[in-house]
């Protein structure tokens, strides 16, 4: 067998500022971007693809979806003229790297490296106050409505950056932030905001688990979504084992959320603030 078809850009290296741009899909990998609401590929080969979710777009239908009719999964369907297999979800109002298969033996395949926890996913994500460099949010958590029962949930955050922003707060004149890289161990019902919640660390931008003054702070400003961004997703390839990293860059609202304290991506960490 052929090793898989992959962009250059798909293999494991360091993060430089610029990188993770959308790449040139391989020649076997058949996908449509010039159909409307069709979704920036990061890469893809005849195995599986990672695409760039927007913002307030739904993965896929569920009790959540209520009224809602567009769903990422019917628009791949129909940008690689193809079956698709989603190999995990994000939250509506998560943006960035959503890895999924071709066929059912990579789905399956890719499904067990998420069991084994072989997937390496890093999230952008912007919080309220200055928490430490480095910290680690042991916390149990629910499955979300009707799963009651509460199971470990481990999230690993690093800090990036901080800034003020001249919005008075609980009696100081200015208000904190950070940006945060979030690495969750384990992958529970919006585990990444609720642990934030739990620190008192608010994601700035939730409307469910967030602080409704801050969220307010950042919507007067312009920046209106949530904070929360999968920057990065490591896996191993299914075909050969090899090792992979795909980058989706932030864009539109999180990078003005980033340009009101002079923040930057280059080299793996942020600079400003």
């Amino acid at each position: 067998m052929q090793p898989p078809e992959r962009a250059t850009a798909g293999r494991r290296r360091p993060l430089r500022a610029g990188c993770g741009k959308t790449r040139r899909p391989a020649d076997n990998a058949r996908v449509n971007e010039q159909l409307p609401g069709s979704l920036p590929v990061l890469h893809a080969d005849q195995w599986l693809a990672v695409v760039d979710k927007p913002a307030g777009l739904m993965v896929h239908d569920s009790v959540l979806a209520a009224d809602e009719t567009d769903f990422a999964a019917d628009r791949l369907r129909a940008q690689f003229g193809r079956q698709v297999f989603l190999v995990h979800r994000l939250d509506r109002a998560t943006s960035g790297c959503l890895l999924l298969a071709f066929d059912r033996d990579t789905a399956s395949a890719l499904g067990k490296a998420v069991m084994a926890q072989q997937l390496d996913k890093r999230y952008l994500a912007v919080c309220r106050g200055w928490p430490e460099e480095g910290f680690t949010i042991d916390h149990p958590l629910d499955g979300g409505p009707g799963k009651p029962q509460k199971k470990p949930a481990v999230t690993r955050f690093r800090r990036l950056a901080c800034g003020e922003l001249d919005e008075p707060s609980a009696g100081f004149p200015t208000s904190r932030y950070a940006l945060l890289e979030c690495a969750p161990v384990t992958g529970r019902f919006r585990q990444i905001r609720r642990h934030l919640k739990h620190a008192s660390h608010h994601l700035i931008g939730d409307t469910s688990h967030g602080d409704g003054r801050h969220n307010r702070a950042f919507r007067m400003r312009g920046v209106h979504r949530m904070l929360l961004h999968a920057w990065q997703l490591g896996f191993p390839h299914p075909k050969d084992g090899q090792e992979m990293t795909v980058v989706a860059p932030p864009s539109g609202e999180f990078l003005k959320a980033m340009a009101l304290f002079g923040w930057s991506l280059a080299d793996g960490a942020a600079g400003g603030g």
